[in-house]
């Protein structure tokens, strides 16, 4: 409970602690969630919730429900927002490869390819080098189906509808029930992997504070050292850790 003083306004306190309640486990809260945490009645709480409302520091899902307004990023992380992503993400993917020496990579969806915005190779012969600002089909790659995760099956049936996914030889996914599949089982094991020109590629995501995922990360190393179960136990775990890290620090 926060020390209360003769300076402190109460309703402006109450609408802070309202925003805090929010985070990547709680992301819809309802009049009753705000009352019972704040120890008042739900009636009391209208004010405040209408004023951050009317501001933007929440929106209304139904009735009643409520989740964080897009002026908490715009005004309350605006340090944060002043970010590149490449530059929160680098000095994180530069450990990484020299922990692993393998090489890693950071890319965002931008339709239906994978754009490589980041890269961190590593300088082992048998390296994995994929050049900067390549666009590759999201569905061909580790990177691209992570980034694909995100979306609502409706987005997917609208993005993929028309799509001739079996022109792209396999291992890849050759039809889009096919790759509705491997996108679930992705989902569930909680990574991406994807083998082909004697590279394996194993990516995670990026989340926002909300969970959104935002971009995704991957190592990316030859046959000869992927192959290996447990080196590629290791590669995952210590990408997994590395997600997590620049996931705490991205707006």
């Amino acid at each position: 409970m926060t020390k209360t003083t003769e300076y402190q306004v109460p309703a402006l306190s109450r609408g802070l602690q309202i925003i805090e309640m929010f985070d990547s486990q709680k992301r819809v809260l309802n009049t009753q969630d705000f009352a019972d945490n704040l120890g008042v009645s739900a009636s009391s709480t209208y004010r405040i919730v209408q004023t951050l409302l009317d501001m933007g520091y929440l929106k209304k899902v139904t009735r009643n429900a409520y989740e964080l307004g897009p002026q908490v990023v715009s005004r309350g992380f605006a340090f944060l927002a002043g970010k590149d992503l490449v530059d929160i993400a680098a000095p994180y993917l530069n450990d990484l490869r020299d922990r692993t020496s393998i090489s890693c990579h950071l890319g965002i969806r931008d339709g239906l390819e994978t754009v490589y915005i980041y890269r961190s190779q590593a300088s082992q012969r048998l390296s994995v080098n994929i050049p900067l600002g390549s666009r590759l089909p999201c569905h061909t790659n580790a990177m691209g189906r992570v980034l694909l995760q995100q979306l609502s099956d409706i987005e997917l049936n609208a993005m993929y509808q028309t799509q001739q996914l079996d022109s792209y030889p396999g291992p890849y996914p050759q039809s889009f029930p096919e790759l509705k599949a491997l996108l679930k089982k992705e989902w569930e094991q909680g990574y991406s992997s994807n083998r082909s020109d004697n590279a394996t590629a194993i990516a995670v995501p990026i989340t926002n504070y909300l969970g959104k995922t935002i971009a995704a990360i991957n190592i990316s190393g030859a046959d000869q050292v992927m192959n290996h179960q447990t080196q590629f136990e290791a590669a995952k775990e210590e990408l997994l850790n590395t997600a997590s890290a620049i996931s705490q620090l991205v707006p």
